[in-house]
Order: structure tokens, then C-alpha cells, then sequence
């Protein structure tokens, strides 16, 4: 798999998993009796009697090229958990709960991954069908005490990819469906709708010798080809790394472009539309009768709180996050960045064009940001404090730029018994460039001297 595969099956897994057990993560949880939020297409007839959703989702989206595509249909499959207790004499009676010396288990609906690929596709005028099967099973786990009983209802679908010419490009429309046994009517029952049908449905498709136009930025030239396309429960947005086009996700879920999973992210919480800090949080909170809960309903929650309660101080606080402006580009660990022309410097896009954390300024040559270490050298007009500190060493904070175009050095000193509290509170000490003198020139003047 390329890089490009592996960002977008991580969004993929997200938008697969989106609502799949949602905080408190324990099965008694009124807001787990009743899940499978995104991307459900039930068997025929569901929709109509009220017991399901519709069957099918679709889209279409232009193509610059005459070649092919490839195509990864996800979805999941609900899987139902019934735990059973041993009776004397080898018998087994399903029980709510299975409590047992090695752990305990709840009645539950579990799910698999489904995963179909299909392709290369050739792109001509006659349409493509390929069926999908997830076929039923039963599963049996002995555990102290009693069994785990796993059973899933067959579950079939049909892939349909047709394309055609929209002046220089081609309008590719995709339909997934389920086409399993259709519902008759109330008897069915929601219990029975659920299990045939396709949860979290999505597409990830990849173009042989060509490029996906963007439905949210279409150049100008297919800007008409776009608004011919139709969207039916989901909308295609081009995965990957920025600045590629050879990848698709079609997502029941609203997206941008080149969608990715935040990097301070490190456990899946399935709910994607939530803050992972308020959720981990709530998770330390929880008694530990409620976590043992939430180990029981499932094998996924039961990783949900062990690496909560597992979590660094470190991780935690990577959690809250990095404020950025959606509208400005991100601004790589450079120097301080020009304001954009005709941008005044009371305007909030001029602030967020800077950032001090990571921004740079050159002194003799020697980059200076965050974290460098500096020899103070105020000016003799300088105030008596920075007089104070002249010819001690400071490391340095943050680098700054006012509204008059001035550079200045935010540090706190070394010596300076309250260095850590002043770097809490963000009271520094701030001098302009040519006040601090990098240490690193002085250890490459002495290196020189050595050799």
C-alpha cells in the first residue's frame, strides 16, 4: 500500500467506526441501545416499513482520464454476542451478563469489517456490476463459566460503476445497494433489519493513469462537469496527501479535500464529531465499576479505557490541540512570515499569519527559535532589569514581530529560580535580536579552536 492508501484508510476507519459505541462506551448506555448512525443502507422495503434506512447510496464524480479506477467497498457488519452460562449437566442458558473469575461479558451486538475490492475498472460506455456477499456464520467461544455465542445474517449488496464523456473528462456514477432479503412489513422487526444491513458504508477509490477533479474546488475548466454530478447519501472528496488526486473517499459523512485523522489523535474513540480531550477526560472521571462496564460490552471499549487510564501527561496534554486558522495555509517552522500583501495589521488573518511558537529569526547567521539557548547582550540604553541579567544565559521561548515590522525575542532566563512558573504563566522576558547572542555560534568557535 502507498501512503497515499494508508492516510486514507485512517480517515476511512474513522468514518467506518463513526458512532459505533459512543461515551459512556457501556452497552447499558440508553445512547447504545440504539447506534449504527452513518452510512447504514438497509435491505429492501426497511425504509418503507419504518424499520431501517434506505438501501442504497450513490455519486458521481468527474475523472480526467481514459483508463480506469480501482474500488474498496467498506462497510461492517453486525455480529450479535450472546453470552450463555454452563448449566449442571452441560447445558447452556443465555444469560444478560456473564460474570466469571477471568472477566465478565454482556449480551451484545458487536460488528466485522467487510472489506470487497474490485478493478482496475475500464472506463467505457457499458456499466459494471459486481455482487457483494458477507455470508452468514455462527462462532463459538468457550469461557469460564459459560460460552460466547457469535452469530451474523447473510448480508448482499451489488456495486454498479458506469461512466460516459463530459467534454474532456468523464463522468463516473457509482451505486452500492443492498439487495439482501427484502423487509415484509412490522413482523421483521428492527433487531432483524439491522443485522442485514450494510453499516457505515463507504468507497475508496484510486484512478489508473489520471487524476480526480475536486467537487468542493473545481478549476474553472470542469466547473460545468461538476455541476452536472448528483450525490445520493455520501459526497466524494479527494483523500491523500494534499496536492495528489489519484485518490477518492466517498463518505456518508460531510468532509474536506485531502482529509486527514489529527496527529495529536492517538486512540480511536469512535466519534469523530467529538473532542478527544473532553472524551478522555470523561473516561479518568468514570468509577471504576463503571469502567468494568464498559470492559464487558466490548472488546473495543475494554481498549478505550485501558489506554486512558494508561495515558502520559505528555499525550494528554497533546490532546488539547493547536488552534489554526482554516483559511490561512499552514505555515511551516520557517521565519517569521510576511504579512499578506494588502492584509492590515489589525486584521485577524495578519495574527494568525504569525506564530510564535514556531517562528524563527536570524542572528549572525544562526537560526533562533523556540527552545535555542542565548547569552543575553542588552543595549546600554536597555532598563535597569535587563541591564540586570546582561551576560547570562536564557532560553528562549517564542519569537515575535510588531506592528511596526520589529523583531523581539521572548526567553526565560536560566538562572532565574522561577523560570518554570514564568514559562507557565508566559511571562518572559523579551529582548530584539541584536540584544542575544546564540550559544551555538560560541560552541562552533570553540570547535574551531580544538581543531
Amino acid at each position: 500500500m502507498t501512503s497515499s492508501w494508508d492516510r486514507a484508510r485512517a480517515v476511512a476507519d474513522a468514518v467506518l467506526y463513526e458512532g459505533y459505541l459512543l461515551y459512556p462506551y457501556r452497552g447499558t448506555s440508553s445512547k447504545n441501545q440504539s447506534r449504527w448512525q452513518f452510512g447504514v443502507l438497509g435491505p429492501p422495503g426497511a425504509a418503507d416499513a419504518g424499520l431501517g434506512e434506505d438501501d442504497t447510496l450513490a455519486a458521481q464524480f468527474p475523472v480526467d482520464s481514459d483508463q480506469a479506477i480501482t474500488m474498496v467497498v467498506r462497510f461492517l457488519q453486525l455480529q450479535h454476542r450472546r453470552a450463555e452460562r454452563e448449566l449442571p449437566g452441560g447445558a447452556f442458558e443465555p444469560v444478560d451478563e456473564l460474570n466469571t473469575p477471568s472477566g465478565s461479558w454482556l449480551t451484545w451486538d458487536e460488528a466485522v469489517e467487510c472489506e470487497m475490492s474490485f478493478g482496475p475498472i475500464a472506463f467505457d460506455d457499458k456499466p459494471w456490476t459486481m455482487p457483494m456477499v458477507a455470508p452468514a456464520a455462527t462462532e463459538i467461544e468457550p469461557v469460564d463459566g459459560g460460552r460466547l455465542v457469535r452469530e451474523r445474517q447473510e448480508v448482499r449488496g451489488l456495486l454498479t460503476v458506469s461512466s460516459e464523456p463530459d467534454g474532456d473528462l468523464r463522468r463516473v456514477s457509482v451505486r452500492v445497494s443492498n439487495v439482501g432479503e427484502s423487509v415484509c412489513g412490522k413482523a421483521d422487526g428492527k433487531d432483524s433489519v439491522i443485522a442485514r444491513s450494510m453499516i457505515g458504508t463507504h468507497i475508496i477509490a484510486e484512478v489508473v493513469g489520471g487524476q480526480f477533479v475536486s467537487l468542493l474546488e473545481p478549476p474553472s475548466a470542469a466547473a460545468d462537469a461538476v455541476s452536472r454530478c448528483t450525490q445520493h447519501r455520501c459526497f466524494p472528496v479527494l483523500a491523500g496527501p494534499p496536492g495528489t488526486q489519484d485518490m477518492l473517499l466517498i463518505s456518508p459523512i460531510i468532509l474536506y479535500d485531502h482529509p486527514e485523522v489529527a496527529e495529536q489523535s492517538n486512540t480511536a474513540l469512535y466519534d469523530c464529531t467529538e473532542i478527544d480531550e473532553i472524551l478522555t477526560l470523561r473516561v479518568m472521571t468514570m468509577t471504576d465499576e463503571e469502567k468494568a462496564q464498559a470492559r464487558a460490552t466490548d472488546p473495543r471499549a475494554a481498549q478505550i479505557i485501558d489506554q486512558c487510564d494508561a495515558m502520559s501527561p505528555e499525550a494528554m496534554a497533546r490532546l488539547h490541540g493547536v488552534l489554526r486558522d482554516p483559511h490561512v495555509p499552514t505555515i511551516s517552522a520557517g521565519l517569521v512570515p510576511e504579512i499578506p500583501e494588502g492584509v492590515d495589521w489589525w486584521d485577524p488573518l495578519a495574527d494568525n499569519a504569525v506564530r510564535p511558537e514556531i517562528d524563527a529569526v536570524l542572528v549572525n547567521g544562526i537560526r533562533i527559535a523556540r527552545g535555542s539557548q542565548v547569552r543575553l547582550r542588552p543595549r546600554r540604553n536597555a532598563d535597569a532589569q535587563d541591564i540586570f541579567v546582561a551576560g547570562k544565559t536564557a532560553r528562549v521561548t517564542s519569537v515575535h514581530e510588531d506592528v511596526e515590522g520589529n523583531k523581539h525575542v521572548g526567553v526565560v532566563v536560566d538562572e532565574d529560580p522561577a523560570a518554570d512558573l514564568h514559562d507557565w504563566y508566559g511571562r518572559y522576558l523579551y529582548f530584539s535580536p541584536d540584544e542575544v547572542e546564540p550559544l551555538q555560534a560560541q560552541q562552533l568557535s570553540v570547535e574551531k579552536d580544538i581543531i
